[in-house]
C-alpha cells in the first residue's frame, strides 16, 4: 500500500489579518517540507480567518481574499515549496455578490478551500453543508456547492471536504462512490464541552462509511466569544486514532500513514449523489519513502483542565489579538473576582494583570485581606481605592436607599474602573460568573462594566469545582495555591448592605444552576423542571428572572463560549416578550 506522509497546520489565524495569516501558512509550507511531507493542509478560512461574518458581504473583503490567494500560491513556490500541494481554506466568490442577503440563485459567496502547487490554484471546492445553528450563520452568506474535487498524490486519491460537510451525508457519499483512499476535512469547530468526544466518534463513523482514513484539521485560538480547540487528529477505519495533535495550542502535527491505491475508476459524475466529481493528478506513482515519522499523540485532558485551558485561550486571545497590553477589574476577596484574576494571569501574565479594591462601608475586613492576599500569592499589581467618600458625595445631594443605593455603590467602582482604563489603556474585565448574567444579579454600568467576561459562561457552582481544581493543580506542582481557602469557604456576598449574602436573594446555587441549565441551555418549560424535582414556585421565579435580564445581557460584554448555549450568539431571545409558557 503507498504511504503518504501528510501534514496538517493547525493554526491560530486572525481574522481579516490576510498577510499573517499567510505567512502562517508559508511557515507551516516550510516546516512540512523540511519535513518531506507529501499533503499540507491548514484550517477552514485559514487565510481569512473564521468566522468573517458580515465581511463576507464586503465586496472588498472577498476580492482581497482571492487576490491574497493567488499572491500565497506565487510566493510558496518563491519559498521553495511549490512541489508541495497544499490546501488552503478562504473566502471566495464564483459569481457576483449578491446585493442583498438570500438573493444568492445559485451564484455568489463561497466558503471555500484551494489546492495550491507550482505557483497555481489547481483546483477550488465549495462547501456543500452548512450549519446554522448555535454561534453559525452560514446561510446566511454562502452558496452550496455541489462538486468534490479529489487531487491523485503519491498514486493515493485525496477527497477535500470542509468542517460541516463530514456531518452531512451529500461529501462523503460522493468520497466513497469515488473510491478515495484519503478524506481531509478542514474546520473551524468552536469548542464546547463534550465536544471533542463527539467529533472523534464522528470521524470514526464516517471513516468506516466511506472506507478510507479522514484525516480531520481544526483551527485553534479564541475569536471573540468563540474558542477553537484544535485536537486534529487522522482516523482509519477501523477506528484507530493513528494520530492527533494537542488541544488549545498551535501544533504541525505530520504523519505517515498506509493508504489504498487509486483503483483508476471513472470518478466522474457518479449517480446517486448531488455531486460531480473531479480527479487531478498530481502524482500517480506511489511516493518514496526512505524513513517513517513515528506518530505523535496528544494527551487527553480532564474535564477541568480542558475548561481552564479554553478560558485561558479565549481572554488571552482577546486582549492579543485586539492590542491590549494589559487588563484591569475589581478585585473584591469573592470567588468570581478571584478565579478572573487567576485565569487573566495565566492567560496574559502576571505583570500584565491590575486589580482595584474598593471597599465601602459594607466591605468586610476578611474580603480586603483575601484580596490582598491572592494579589500577593499571583503576583499581580493591585491597589486600593476607598469609594465611600465618593458614595457619601452622591447621597449628599440626591436620597436614595435600599437597592438603589446597592447599585450605586457598584455603578462608583465602575466609573473608577473605566477611568483607570482610559487612562493607563487598560482592558477592563466583567467577572460575573453565567449564574448571575442569567438572573440578573449584577448592576448594569456597575460591575457589569467591562470590555470581556472571562467566565460569563460559567456557572457559579462550576466557578467553585475550577477554583478548587486551580489550587489541587498548583500544589501537584509544588507552587503556591493562588486562591486564598477563606475566599473559597465563605458564603458568596456581594457586600452591598449589612451582612448580606447571595443567599437572601437566590436558591442555593445547586438548586439554581440546575434550573438554569434545563431553562437556559436546554430550553426546558416550567412542566419539565417541576417534573425534574424543582419546586414549582422556585422554577417560576428563576424562569421570570431569567425571562426580565434579556435587557441587561443584551448590553453585556462578550465572554468565552464553553457550554452548548451561551448567552449572546447561541441565545437570542426577544427583550420585548410576554411568553410565560409551560
Amino acid at each position: 500500500m503507498p504511504t503518504l506522509r501528510i501534514a496538517l497546520a493547525q493554526d491560530n489565524p486572525v481574522v481579516g489579518d490576510l498577510d499573517a495569516n499567510a505567512a502562517l501558512i508559508r511557515a507551516a509550507a516550510g516546516a512540512a517540507s523540511a519535513a518531506g511531507a507529501h499533503l499540507l493542509a491548514t484550517g477552514e478560512q485559514s487565510l481569512t480567518g473564521y468566522p468573517v461574518e458580515d465581511l463576507a458581504l464586503r465586496h472588498s473583503f472577498v476580492e482581497a481574499s482571492r487576490e491574497r490567494l493567488i499572491r500565497l500560491a506565487a510566493e510558496l513556490a518563491e519559498d521553495g515549496h511549490g512541489a508541495l500541494p497544499v490546501a488552503v481554506g478562504y473566502l471566495d466568490s464564483d459569481g457576483p455578490i449578491p446585493e442583498r442577503i438570500g438573493a444568492v440563485g445559485g451564484r455568489g459567496i463561497r466558503n471555500a478551500l484551494a489546492l495550491l502547487q507550482d505557483g497555481k490554484v489547481l483546483f477550488r471546492y465549495y462547501k456543500h453543508h452548512f450549519p446554522n445553528y448555535g454561534v453559525f450563520d452560514e446561510e446566511r452568506y454562502f452558496v452550496s456547492g455541489h462538486e468534490l474535487h479529489l487531487a491523485r498524490i503519491g498514486g493515493v486519491d485525496v477527497a477535500f471536504t470542509i468542517c460541516e460537510d463530514i456531518w452531512g451525508g451529500v461529501p462523503i457519499t460522493a468520497a466513497d462512490e469515488a473510491e478515495a483512499g484519503l478524506v481531509v476535512n478542514i474546520n473551524a469547530s468552536p469548542y464546547e464541552q463534550g465536544k471533542h468526544e463527539r467529533r472523534l466518534a464522528l470521524v470514526k463513523e464516517r471513516s468506516a462509511e466511506v472506507g478510507a482514513p479522514i484525516a480531520y484539521l481544526n483551527l485553534v485560538g479564541g475569536q471573540d466569544e468563540i474558542v477553537f480547540d484544535g485536537g486534529s487528529f487522522i482516523a482509519d477505519t477501523a477506528g484507530k486514532i493513528l494520530s492527533s495533535a494537542r488541544r488549545f495550542s498551535s501544533e504541525l502535527l505530520i504523519t505517515d500513514v498506509e493508504l489504498a491505491a487509486a483503483s483508476g475508476a471513472d470518478v466522474a459524475n457518479h449517480s446517486g449523489t448531488t455531486m460531480s466529481t473531479s480527479l487531478h493528478v498530481i502524482s500517480a506513482e506511489p511516493a518514496a519513502m526512505e524513513t517513517r515519522i513515528e506518530p505523535s499523540y496528544a494527551p487527553d485532558l480532564e474535564r477541568l483542565e480542558e475548561i481552564w485551558e479554553a478560558l485561558c485561550l479565549g481572554l488571552g486571545d482577546y486582549v492579543r489579538k485586539n492590542g491590549f497590553e494589559s487588563v484591569i477589574f475589581g478585585l473584591s476577596g469573592g470567588i468570581d473576582s478571584a478565579l478572573t484574576a487567576v485565569i487573566a494571569r495565566d492567560a496574559i501574565g502576571a505583570d500584565r494583570v491590575h486589580t482595584v479594591a474598593m471597599p465601602s462601608r459594607y466591605s468586610s475586613q476578611h474580603s480586603q485581606d483575601d484580596a490582598a492576599d491572592l494579589a500577593a500569592r499571583c503576583g499581580i499589581n493591585h491597589s486600593v481605592e476607598e469609594i465611600q467618600p465618593i458614595v457619601d458625595s452622591y447621597l449628599a445631594d440626591i436620597g436614595i436607599s435600599g437597592l438603589a443605593l446597592e447599585n450605586l455603590q457598584a455603578r462608583v467602582r465602575g466609573n473608577i474602573l473605566m477611568a483607570l482604563s482610559n487612562q493607563h489603556g487598560h482592558l477592563v474585565l466583567a467577572p460575573g460568573n453565567k449564574s448571575e448574567y442569567a438572573v440578573g444579579y449584577s448592576t448594569i454600568y456597575g460591575d457589569a462594566v467591562g470590555g470581556f467576561a472571562p467566565i460569563k459562561d460559567v456557572l457559579k457552582t462550576l466557578v467553585y469545582e475550577l477554583a478548587t481544581w486551580r489550587n489541587a493543580k498548583a500544589r501537584s506542582l509544588g507552587e503556591t495555591e493562588p486562591i486564598p481557602e477563606n475566599t473559597i469557604l465563605k458564603p458568596p456576598s456581594a457586600e452591598l448592605r449589612p451582612d448580606q449574602k447571595d443567599s437572601d436573594s437566590l436558591p442555593d446555587y445547586e438548586i439554581l444552576d440546575g434550573i438554569l441549565s434545563g431553562y437556559v441551555d436546554s430550553d426546558r418549560g416550567r412542566e419539565d423542571l417541576v417534573e425534574q424535582g424543582y419546586p414549582a414556585d422556585v422554577v417560576d421565579r428563576i424562569a421570570g428572572l431569567v425571562d426580565r435580564a434579556e435587557y441587561k445581557r443584551r448590553q453585556s460584554a462578550p465572554g468565552t463560549k464553553i457550554t452548548v448555549k451561551s448567552f449572546g450568539r447561541d441565545r437570542r431571545l426577544p427583550i420585548t416578550n410576554r411568553f410565560r409558557g409551560k
